[in-house]
């Protein structure tokens, strides 16, 4: 029987009950995962949490490993996260995998069974380890799939599809990393979260540069694990910003959960030909945002 040590990733901000919910359900899989010996140790940075999520995952899960970070509020998702897997490789154990999990995923109990089912799928086809991406439905509707892989369309138009699971590992551009398993090799390779990125894109670039260095990227055979879609469709985006003043936009813009600094860093490092399109654009979106979403409807139509 295999013994597979995993350090597994988080980081949180003022999200207890979520929080909670997600390490419930890693503690879970791993009880439920009988194909192997699953030993694992989280690494968890509390960017400054004020409601009282550190203490509680201490008392909550108190005969587990968890090392929790202290972060100051400024860390947000990719410097949590980044900052969580950089202590882990502090540490003297050799890691085999590494487990990043967004704190607003619950994992279902056959988590870890699809994430290793994708590990030996691409051994077996590629001759090689890679990058897993654990396919998420919503909490409340399972037929809708919210996070896991996409595609590219094409890479000038900067567009993409998300693939959906059809009961067999499928290799993809772009990963996320609300449940994503990355193999020791892709790590010792190259390195945890490019440190240029704040908050988000960080994981699509992961995928994308793991994929440069001759990795493989997949998502699971079946959904596992349950996560909300946060992010705002395009056409709320485009009324919100459309109704604030300019100075609203200045100040949304500059916001790193909103900024425009992790998406041209994302292009510059990944599809470098359209980085001055790209740079106009976001200038354009944040002075001139009904002229923008005029170029946009024409770029998107087909």
């Amino acid at each position: 029987m295999n013994n597979y040590k995993i350090a597994v990733i988080l980081t949180c901000f003022n999200r207890k009950r979520k929080t909670l919910s997600c390490l419930k359900g890693l503690f879970l899989a791993q009880k439920a995962y009988l194909d192997a010996d699953v030993s694992i140790h989280v690494f968890l940075t509390d960017d400054g949490c004020t409601d009282g999520t550190a203490q509680a995952v201490r008392d909550s899960f108190s005969g587990e490993k968890i090392t929790i970070i202290q972060g100051d509020g400024n860390l947000f998702w990719a410097g949590g996260m980044r900052a969580a897997w950089e202590e882990a490789l502090k540490d003297s154990i050799d890691w085999d995998f590494f487990l990043l999990i967004n704190d607003d995923t619950t994992p279902l109990e056959n988590m870890f069974y699809e994430l290793f089912s994708a590990h030996e799928y691409s051994l077996k086809t590629y001759g090689k380890p890679g990058v897993y991406s654990g396919v998420t439905c919503d909490p409340e509707d399972e037929s809708i799939i919210t996070y896991g892989g996409t595609v590219w369309t094409s890479k000038f138009l900067g567009t993409d599809r998300r693939v959906l699971p059809i009961g067999s590992p499928q290799e993809v551009d772009k990963t996320n990393a609300n449940i994503l398993l990355v193999a020791k090799d892709v790590t010792d390779k190259i390195g945890v979260f490019y440190k240029g990125y704040i908050h988000g894109a960080a994981d699509y670039d992961y995928s994308i540069q793991a994929k440069k260095h001759g990795f493989i990227s997949l998502i699971t055979a079946n959904v596992c694990g349950k996560c909300e879609r946060d992010h705002r469709d395009w056409n709320t985006e485009k009324n919100t910003i459309l109704s604030m003043s300019k100075e609203e936009r200045i100040k949304y813009f500059s916001n790193p959960i909103h900024s425009s600094h992790d998406f041209l860093t994302f292009t510059r490092r990944n599809t470098p030909l359209r980085y001055p399109m790209v740079l106009i654009g976001r200038y354009l979106n944040e002075r001139f945002p009904t002229l923008y979403y005029l170029i946009d409807v024409i770029r998107s139509y087909k």
